[in-house]
């Protein structure tokens, strides 16, 4: 059982322009049409969670871009529209609670997505393993991946890659004092 993120970044730390876009990330050349990598992640993966930004960048895309249950953590968001109903359900609460009963739901692998859900996460000490994705731009400004914690998370370097001669994607696991 693992809380995941898969994200990209600048260079600068951030996950998305001031006004929430993403539209930097295809900036990147990608003449094979590879998608670096997230097939492969997803397949591990049992549920997504997201929060109320990312949810609503997801409604942008036509298409709803999830092949897994999502939750969609949210206190403001009153229903799901109808068109994805049987594929998004909302949660709001204590997110280590949240957790529980998503594991005994049998979601065990969970992939935490949305800049302000992973910082919760974050704080929380819920997230197990990180997938980060630096693209070789300064944004400048912007939505930044880590917000401010109480207390250090000390993270293992398990691999990193060169994808495209453009991007660095790295792979870390927390560690937890009783895996010292």
């Amino acid at each position: 059982m693992a809380n995941h993120v898969y994200i990209a970044c600048s260079l600068d730390g951030f996950i998305a322009k001031p006004n929430g876009s993403i539209d930097w990330l295809t900036s990147i050349p990608n003449e094979k049409d590879d998608d670096w990598g997230y097939s492969r992640f997803i397949k591990k993966i049992d549920a997504i969670i997201i929060g109320r930004k990312t949810f609503e960048t997801a409604l942008l895309f036509g298409e709803w871009p999830y092949n897994r249950p999502v939750f969609v953590l949210s206190n403001n968001i009153k229903q799901i529209p109808d068109f994805i109903r049987s594929k998004a359900e909302l949660i709001n609460g204590d997110l280590h609670k949240i957790i529980d009963l998503l594991h005994i739901k049998k979601f065990n692998n969970i992939y935490i997505d949305g800049g302000q859900t992973i910082q919760s996460f974050l704080k929380a000490d819920l997230i197990d393993e990180m997938i980060i994705t630096t693209i070789p731009i300064i944004l400048g400004n912007g939505i930044p991946l880590f917000g401010s914690i109480d207390k250090e998370l000390e993270f293992k370097l398990v691999n990193s890659e060169v994808l495209n001669n453009y991007m660095v994607k790295s792979y870390y696991k927390r560690i937890r004092n009783n895996q010292k």
